[in-house]
């Protein structure tokens, strides 16, 4: 049976519950600054593929990795076009989804792609959790085709038992999803998903 924790009354408790079960290639559901998350520890090739059965998905639709600090982004990508930095220095944290080329060499199965989807949270209770674990692999915390949860409840009732921790944090912004911009193809910015953020920011931005 899952565990449901309340973030406001045992924060620390949840990280590490969270932390614990993600490192033992469990999954969980959390808050973001957009809508509820289910997570996977992105380096646990188990663990990804867990996560898009939960979801219904196949490898074709790998999911993105959640960094705790821009600092990171190196790591996980190469190269980073010099508009794709000037983007993450002025939104993140934030509801902006960068799509870059994964770094050679990196241990990294998300699925059938030689691309990463990457994104820092404006969520300073997600970031630690990020902090204790590293990137994680993360998708809307849904079965696929039905709309995102906005709430943990909503997330146990379509993910049930193939989480093993989620973490409630009350009802989240359902309306602000991210901005997801690609440079996989010549280095320029191709918004591939209109949200929170405009064009008119990201071209401001760039």
């Amino acid at each position: 049976m899952a565990n449901v924790i309340d973030i406001d009354a045992q924060g620390e408790q949840g990280l590490r519950q969270a932390a614990e079960a993600l490192k033992a290639g469990k999954l969980v559901v959390f808050p973001t600054d957009t809508v509820y998350g289910i997570a996977a520890d992105a380096f646990n090739d188990q663990a990804v593929s867990d996560l898009l059965a939960a979801k219904g998905r196949g490898r074709d639709m790998p999911p993105p990795l959640m960094l705790a600090d821009p600092s990171m982004l190196k790591l996980v990508a190469d190269p980073i076009p010099e508009a794709a930095m000037r983007l993450a220095e002025a939104y993140w944290p934030g509801a902006l989804t960068l799509v870059l080329e994964t770094r050679m060499g990196l241990e990294l199965d998300l699925g059938d792609l030689e691309t990463v989807a990457v994104r820092v949270p404006d969520h300073e209770y997600l970031r630690e959790l990020l902090r204790r674990t590293g990137p994680l692999a993360v998708s809307s915390a849904n079965r696929s085709g039905l709309p995102a949860a906005t709430t943990a409840f909503k997330a146990e009732q379509m993910l049930g038992d193939s989480v093993a921790v989620y973490l409630d944090g009350g009802v989240s912004d359902g309306n602000a999803v991210s901005t997801i911009v690609s440079f996989v193809q010549d280095g320029t910015p191709k918004i591939l998903r209109q949200g929170k953020l405009s064009a008119e920011q990201i071209s401001t931005a760039v």
